[in-house]
């Protein structure tokens, strides 16, 4: 998590006024209204707090198996499909070329992945988890579900369904507020 996230949320809730929360259909999404950003502001400081407490206890966990969460990320992936460019990976995982790049130097220097040339180009490189790599990526997977278990897990069905509609919903209104806008256009 960046400095920019919870600390710039910790700055915007101190600084906000309070104001009574109003709901309004907008766009087929139930939205606040904009005359109270203290409640909007709250509840994003707490998915960015709860956020940083997944990761860092989920990094534990991984570390303890030898893996960051990055490598883990790149190693589950390749789980699901192996024989996938360095782009594509990059591009499923929303990180830079760069940076998968030197994630893929640290697995293969690690013998968890190996860069074979593809079959259509052997300029490029197809991307392949290891015997070791394949065995990490199955330790690695059952650290997040027995945490997962332990933690979700413990919440009822209703309540887990009610916090995936959220999240849906929630997912969708910032999917929508990354689209560009039209010149003139007031923002979202």
């Amino acid at each position: 998590m960046s400095i920019s996230g919870a600390g710039c949320a910790a700055w915007q809730l101190r600084n906000l006024e309070g104001t009574r929360s109003v709901m309004k259909p907008s766009q087929g999404h139930l939205m606040p209204s904009r005359n109270n950003p203290e409640r909007s502001a709250r509840v994003w400081f707490r998915l960015i707090r709860l956020e940083a407490r997944m990761q860092a206890a989920i990094g534990e966990r991984l570390r303890l198996i030898g893996v960051s969460i990055p490598q883990c990320d790149v190693l589950t992936t390749l789980s699901e499909e192996e024989g996938v460019s360095q782009q594509e990976l990059a591009k499923r995982l929303y990180v830079t070329k760069g940076n998968i790049s030197s994630l893929l130097d640290r697995l293969e220097g690690a013998g968890l992945v190996e860069r074979r040339p593809a079959a259509s180009d052997r300029r490029q490189h197809s991307i392949h988890l290891t015997e070791a790599g394949r065995a990490t990526a199955m330790k690695a997977l059952a650290v997040q579900h027995r945490w997962v278990a332990s933690t979700l897990g413990r919440m009822s069905e209703a309540d887990l369904k009610a916090l995936e509609t959220q999240l849906i919903t929630l997912r969708d209104i910032v999917r929508e507020a990354q689209e560009p806008q039209e010149a003139g256009a007031a923002p979202a």
